[in-house]
């Protein structure tokens, strides 16, 4: 076991971090945290990390009762004596907000990554929602490592011995669906996408006469209100494709998305927020880079 390091999961998805530490041979640290009658955060480490490098796992996704206690536990292991510290969040949250639409609006994406730069060492995500914004050292100040959903993906679509048409939602999503079609071997289209509101999406679908008897899937990064795969399946609706496939990276599914989708398609998604979707692994992917980190020598 390396005895330099150690993983702490701070409210995130247990499973994923025992598969983490048993893929790094780590140790897997204990943490006590709870909440006052007030709400305000209580947190103890409770053990031995002195001149240990430290990985923190908490997945970003709802995050803002996450903050708080996430910078204390940073915090906490910086003054316990921990040399270096990365955040592993498989969903990076406020990235969407990336440019000023309306005057006067938070752009959000910037100082939030100035605060986790602040705490940490290294941050380690899956297929953020990078697109005004290219790449995440253009916001954060600290080594990042962006691990890429598209071979996940491909591997479980060839894993299903099926027949596909991958479809992208709109054309910011062609790079990483064109992506999943080259390893995967299957055939893709691309939508173009109206938004006229969080909840009201129109897609245009193109000629899909040659794809008879294939399946569907329907691929984006992130599924929230579910509005634009719930447009596209309702124009997919008697064009002589099979049973549809909605694929997600991130799936948040707000209000009632999931059940709204479950009644048309099947729903898959990675294991990045934990969901009774999951289908799709990430672990290997991820302690990968982070063992390259880990034996890495620090910087000075």
């Amino acid at each position: 076991m390396n005895r330099n390091a150690i993983l702490f999961n701070l409210g995130s998805d247990p499973a994923l971090a025992r598969q983490l530490a048993e893929q790094l041979d780590i140790e897997l640290g204990q943490l006590n945290s709870r909440q006052f009658p007030d709400r305000e955060t209580y947190l103890r480490v409770d053990s031995d990390c002195q001149d240990k490098t430290a990985l923190i796992l908490c997945n970003l996704f709802d995050p803002d009762p996450k903050i708080m206690p996430l910078l204390f536990l940073a915090e906490t292991l910086r003054d316990l004596g921990v040399k270096r510290i990365a955040l592993i969040t498989p969903y990076l949250c406020y990235m969407r907000q990336d440019k000023r639409f309306q005057p006067g609006e938070c752009v959000n994406a910037i100082p939030f990554a100035k605060l986790i730069s602040n705490y940490f060492d290294f941050l380690i995500t899956i297929d953020p929602h990078l697109h005004r914004i290219t790449s995440l050292d253009q916001v954060y100040q600290i080594p990042t490592r962006v691990v890429a959903a598209a071979p996940l993906i491909a591997e479980w679509l060839k894993s299903q011995d099926q027949s596909v048409l991958l479809i992208g939602p709109d054309s910011e999503s062609e790079q990483w669906v064109s992506e999943v079609s080259r390893l995967s071997g299957a055939p893709f289209v691309v939508l173009e996408k109206t938004r006229r509101g969080d909840r009201d999406v129109d897609v245009s679908l193109p000629q899909v006469e040659r794809w008879q008897g294939y399946r569907p899937v329907l691929l984006d990064d992130i599924i929230s209100s579910g509005r634009t795969m719930l447009s596209t399946l309702s124009k997919l609706a008697g064009q002589g494709l099979g049973q549809p496939i909605c694929i997600g990276v991130h799936g948040i599914f707000a209000d009632d998305a999931y059940r709204e989708l479950s009644e048309q398609a099947e729903v898959i998604t990675t294991n990045c927020i934990p969901h009774p979707s999951n289908q799709i692994e990430i672990a290997s992917a991820l302690a990968e880079p982070l063992r390259a980190w880990l034996q890495a020598a620090p910087e000075s």
